[in-house]
């Protein structure tokens, strides 16, 4: 497995193109695997590719991809990057193995993470109708469905609760008596964005329903529960649309406190 990150030139048409539609950066994140055809099916429970795109500020937007294979991204330097300052020792982004960060994950341990996701669930609006899924919208909600015990279960971790010393808002229950927790958790939603876009015209030129996707960017703090199982999540992914930028989980090590001057 691989880590690359890429810098995207936002001032480039090309960038601006990929950066407006998930569709087509997932494309050009698939391009950069010669052995994967655009026919490829992931094979169930198999590492597969992962992008993410990581917005610092309006002009620096940043391209991460986890795949099997290492990548080959000359061609997204010429479109959306800066193919002049490439060289033998700059190709214009940077890949490194993925397995000694893998390796090391022990249960116990605790990281910083990043995820941006696609929360949603099913709901039956009258009796008999088929459940529909749909997107979780309120900050709420979205937070619910990365806390559910049995998803985190499932995911190798679970998310570290703030020092009682260090929460503002208590737990309750919200105006329609659903649970709420305050801020007891080192969780935060960075960022929230809709997404629609239209998918390729189908055969004989009939354009599809347009696509929508909600997506949410969570930044906190995790305790490794299953090391093997947080493996598989930042190897194969959180949730749907993962072809549309989401399922990727980040770690990063934790800061430690500054020493408070005497």
């Amino acid at each position: 497995m691989f880590i690359t990150r890429f810098r995207v030139n936002t001032a480039r048409p090309g960038a601006r193109r990929l950066l407006s539609s998930p569709q087509a950066m997932h494309a050009a994140v698939m391009s950069s695997f010669p052995h994967i055809l655009p026919s490829d099916t992931p094979q169930p429970g198999a590492p597969r590719v992962l992008w993410r795109l990581d917005q610092q500020a309006r002009a620096e937007v940043l391209l991460y991809i986890v795949s099997p294979e290492r990548p080959d991204l000359t061609h997204l330097v010429e479109q959306a990057g800066w193919p002049a300052a490439a060289g033998p020792d700059n190709p214009g982004w940077q890949t490194r193995p993925y397995a000694p960060l893998l390796d090391r994950l022990t249960a116990g341990d605790r990281w910083a993470f990043r995820l941006t996701a696609n929360p949603v669930h099913t709901i039956r609006r009258t009796e008999g109708e088929p459940r529909k899924i749909t997107a979780h919208l309120t900050p709420i909600h979205q937070m619910g469905w990365l806390l559910d015990e049995k998803r985190q279960e499932r995911l190798g971790f679970r998310v570290c609760e703030k020092p009682a010393g260090r929460r503002l808002l208590p737990e309750g229950t919200t105006h329609q008596q659903r649970p709420h927790p305050g801020d007891r958790y080192e969780l935060a939603i960075r960022d929230t964005r809709s997404l629609a876009f239209d998918k390729t015209r189908s055969a004989g030129g009939r354009r599809d329903k347009p696509v929508t996707v909600v997506t949410v960017t969570f930044e906190g703090r995790l305790e490794i529960t299953d090391p093997d199982a947080l493996r598989r999540t930042l190897t194969q992914g959180i949730g749907r649309a993962r072809a549309y930028g989401c399922g990727l989980l980040t770690l990063a090590p934790l800061t430690p406190p500054t020493p408070k001057t005497p």
